[in-house]
């Protein structure tokens, strides 16, 4: 586990003097028929865009080239479950299935060096204990290398010197930390190569030699150690606590005498540097005043930086190797959007380029170096192509203590916009909040968004302070803020839509996964007049309880988690953390609320939202609480995915007067339970009982 492991494991409308608004009760509960005359646009006129189109299962995703450019492979349902497709890298529509999943489906994957397997991990209902998987192309064989029970793999490193063998890390002998083993996927023999009985993660190199182990020391910084020759470890640098999440190794050039990191020492963003691990010299190669590096392209051999990106409100690439210049100079005119890089061959003639728009699909090229020529391969969901989606607009927000709060603010495309691209007339907002909370937001298409504005809402993605990415000054300021500083950036950025004119006051959602469900509960007990109704998504209710619960493999980061959050090992810090916690504030629940919870959640257990629910009911507070018996940490499985949305939708309607499609049929396929509340949302329980 390195430390990038160790940051994603934590926890992702009033007319205002205008003119007239009209809005009826009828209006706003006919499914699928509402007209809004906001700005004089009719809603009506605007198709309704099908959930499956933005929640089913994409066309295809995840392109890669085997490392050898002989065959190329995607990801793309069978029989309505993701799998893994391949074909000659020349012929992609003579692509066939390798894989065969019939439950979850496969999320990732990617090419073994020795050209002729592919690997992928899978978990068991959302537990996330995941397991590391064979495919053998030619002969379409699956082997489970991993096979325990309630053990999870890790993959820490995978080398072209080794074509038949990896790096995991187990946890089998001791369920907090993960042993280093060396794997052979062939035959799936393994050697230990590392016990560990002490460390959050480590650092290896393509030799799969262990170069430094890393953990959180006591006062919340973390420690890199080196071997000390005796078969024991040596100090080797100490990362203080505010650098933890934006200094990080980054990876080794190719003679493994430096060091590439992300380090954010000494300055507030995270710039790329090298360390020349003989002399100690370091160096900065690039560096952005406002974002931290966000990504760096290396080529796959020489193991050289050939270009960095940087996300403050849209990613922007720094080339720092003038020779790729000409291919992506040529790649860029292809085509609108963001350029991504998903895929190059071992021997850099041949790249999978990607373009990520924020209203319509992704197009993906193949681009061969040699001829300077680019094919077009396929988008990854053809249906999306001329619909009405809205885009997304990067926004400045000001917090009341100056803090500048990176923003997305996404309109439906029915509402006249103004000279500055804002609405004329107030509509009504989602709040859609991400989880983490040591993660962000970003531009590009997002399927919640397009929905919502689809309906009739427009929706305001907010970086709060805490979120990542944006310099340790901005993460930092999160610390032991959360319910306090984080939920007021979320409370000055609706006064901002208010204010300008974006929002209708009376007509605001809170909704968000994770942190973002928490910080729903949050906004409906510590600032209920805010909102009209919020939708928590697998949210912790009970910070106490939260971390009393965490995964024991999270046992390594508790420090962090103290640090960051709140410590639940003294009285002190318990009786922070209960002012925090909204289970304790629940009498103040006055607006609607929808609950989702997965049952096998390892990192936000169903406990948390048993207890709120039931809160709510011994007080006679109506809650609507779905249950999926087979999701953890966020739905999956794309039937679960579009029920949930579903039910989403009908319940927005019904309190902020938006339109929504019918239930229909998107109950089909599903594990939806409602434990609790199922009439408080329109067809909801008549839906429940049509499931077989």
């Amino acid at each position: 586990m390195n430390l990038r492991h160790l940051a994603a494991i934590a926890l992702s409308f009033a007319c205002l003097g205008l003119g007239a608004c009209t809005r009826t009760k009828a209006d706003r509960t006919v499914a699928g028929q509402t007209k809004y005359t906001l700005g004089g646009g009719m809603i009506s006129k605007v198709p309704l865009i099908p959930r499956d189109v933005l929640f089913g299962n994409p066309d295809r995703a995840a392109v890669r080239l085997s490392n050898d450019g002989r065959y190329i492979s995607f990801l793309s349902p069978v029989e309505g479950v993701m799998n893994v497709w391949v074909a000659p890298a020349d012929s992609p529509d003579k692509a066939e299935p390798v894989t065969f999943d019939k439950g979850r489906g496969i999320r990732s994957y990617f090419w073994a060096y020795n050209n002729t397997h592919l690997l992928y991990t899978q978990d068991k209902d959302g537990d996330e204990n995941w397991r590391v998987y064979t495919v053998e192309v030619a002969t379409k064989t699956v082997a489970d290398l991993t096979p325990q029970t309630g053990v999870r793999a890790e993959i820490e490193s995978v080398s072209a010197d080794f074509p038949n063998e990896i790096l995991i890390g187990l946890n089998d002998r001791n369920e907090q930390f993960h042993d280093i083993y060396r794997l052979n996927i062939i035959n799936g023999q393994k050697e230990l190569v590392l016990q560990n009985d002490e460390y959050a993660g480590f650092v290896t190199d393509d030799a799969y030699q262990v170069r430094f182990a890393s953990k959180y020391a006591d006062d919340g910084s973390f420690v890199y150690y080196a071997p000390d020759g005796s078969g024991g470890w040596k100090e080797f640098m100490k990362v203080a606590s505010e650098d933890t999440f934006n200094t990080y190794f980054a990876g080794f050039d190719k003679s493994g005498k430096i060091a590439y990191f992300g380090d954010s020492r000494g300055r507030n963003t995270s710039a790329l540097t090298t360390l020349d691990l003989e002399t100690g010299e370091q160096k900065v190669l690039a560096e952005d005043p406002l974002a931290d590096l966000s990504g760096t392209m290396s080529h796959p051999t020489e193991k050289t930086i050939e270009a960095v990106s940087f996300d403050y409100d849209r990613r922007r690439f720094t080339i720092l190797d003038e020779r790729i210049r000409p291919d992506i100079e040529a790649l860029e005119k292809l085509a609108d959007g963001e350029l991504v890089l998903t895929s190059r061959t071992l021997d850099d003639t041949r790249w999978v380029a990607a373009f990520l728009r924020d209203t319509g699909p992704t197009e993906y090229y193949l681009w061969d170096r040699t001829e300077q020529k680019a094919t077009y391969l396929f988008s990854n969901r053809k249906a999306l192509e001329g619909l009405p989606l809205a885009p997304m607009k990067p926004v400045i927000i000001p917090a009341r203590d100056g803090l500048a709060l990176v923003s997305y603010l996404t309109i439906p495309v029915h509402v006249p916009l103004n000279a500055d691209g804002m609405p004329t007339r107030a509509v009504p907002l989602v709040l859609n909040v991400h989880g983490g909370p040591w993660a962000r937001d970003s531009w590009g298409y997002d399927a919640e968004h397009q929905l919502l504005a689809n309906r009739g809402y427009a929706v305001l993605a907010v970086n709060f302070r805490g979120s990542t990415g944006l310099g340790k000054n901005f993460t930092n300021a999160g610390n032991g803020e959360w319910a306090a500083k984080m939920h007021d950036d979320l409370i000055d950025a609706v006064t901002w839509a208010i204010g300008r004119g974006i929002a209708d006051p009376e007509r605001i959602a809170i909704m968000g996964g994770s942190y973002g469900g928490y910080a729903t509960l949050v906004g409906l007990t510590y600032t209920p007049e805010v909102f009209a109704c919020g939708v928590d998504i697998v949210g912790p209710s009970n910070l106490i309880t939260l971390l009393n619960s965490i995964p024991p493999y999270w046992a390594p980061a508790l420090e962090m988690f103290k640090r960051r959050l709140g410590d639940h090992t003294t009285e002190e810090g318990r009786k922070f953390l209960e002012s925090r916690s909204p289970l304790n504030f629940v009498d103040r629940i006055s607006k609607p609320l929808l609950i989702a919870q997965g049952a096998n959640d390892p990192r936000v257990k169903q406990a948390e939202a048993d207890q709120i629910v039931k809160a709510m009911q011994d007080r006679n507070i109506p809650v609507t609480y779905v249950l999926y018996p087979n999701e953890g940490h966020g739905f999956a499985r794309p039937e679960n995915n579009k029920s949930f949305m579903a039910v989403t939708e009908a319940f927005l309607a019904q309190h902020l007067g938006g339109r929504y499609e019918p239930i229909g049929k998107d109950f089909e396929g599903s594990s939806i339970t409602v434990p609790a509340g199922a009439d408080g949302v329109p067809g909801l329980s008549a839906a429940l009982q049509m499931m077989p």
